[in-house]
């Protein structure tokens, strides 16, 4: 059996040190690949429009243009772009919250073991889940910010899809939802896709976001 082509990653840090443990880490790893590194925001747009890698991870602050921008003209300037992951030392940074309304896949807290590393690479290489489920609802909490009225896509989910909605908050997968609800694993990716259509997002870390803004999430 052919083995599966590694997740190709690129790293964005602007500490030596940081890139050269980062690197480490994950080339351990027989199924990732660290093809690329940058030590500056703008260096790491280059870097990824060159190399196109399947994950970035993005230091949130460094120079010349932050992660949070970085990771804006990444997503705005290629067709497929890469998952991205913004690697932070405190998890309630604001910076963070930023980015993943910017449109990061989720967030590694810097102490992170290596353990934790390589399996957030590897689930947001799937991005069938989400990353930190409950991190992502506590930042959602302290950061959205508040909606006199609830978005027009709210009242356009069916019934079904607002389920989907809730079991993609959890984190659960695909195959976990397709258990839950009782369907086939390829009636919760249609549902999942009509999500992210109606909510006008990327993926699901921003359609969960945009849940909680909405108060949708926050409605029992």
């Amino acid at each position: 059996m052919t083995r599966p082509a590694p997740v190709r990653v690129v790293l964005a840090d602007d500490e030596r040190m940081v890139r050269t443990a980062l690197r480490a880490i994950l080339s351990a790893e027989p199924d990732l690949e660290v093809v690329g590194a940058a030590a500056t925001g703008a260096e790491a747009v280059s870097v990824v429009r060159d190399l196109r890698p399947d994950v970035v991870l993005m230091d949130v602050r460094m120079p010349e243009i932050d992660g949070i921008r970085a990771t804006e003209q990444i997503l705005a300037t290629l067709d497929e772009p890469p998952r991205i992951v913004v690697v932070t030392t405190f998890e309630n940074d604001s910076y963070v919250y930023d980015a993943l309304r910017a449109g990061a896949a989720g967030f590694l807290l810097k102490r992170a073991d290596a353990d934790a590393l390589v399996q957030a690479v590897r689930l947001v290489a799937r991005s069938d889940s989400l990353l930190f489920p409950a991190a992502v609802r506590t930042l959602a909490t302290e950061h959205a910010r508040a909606h006199p009225a609830p978005p027009a896509w709210v009242a356009k989910l069916t019934g079904r899809e607002r389920e989907v909605l809730r079991h993609m908050a959890d984190g659960q997968t695909n195959a976990e939802i397709a258990r839950r609800m009782e369907v086939g694993p390829a009636t919760v990716k249609s549902h999942v896709a009509a999500v992210l259509a109606k909510t006008g997002t990327r993926d699901r870390t921003q359609a969960v976001i945009a849940a909680y803004e909405a108060g949708f999430l926050n409605a029992g």
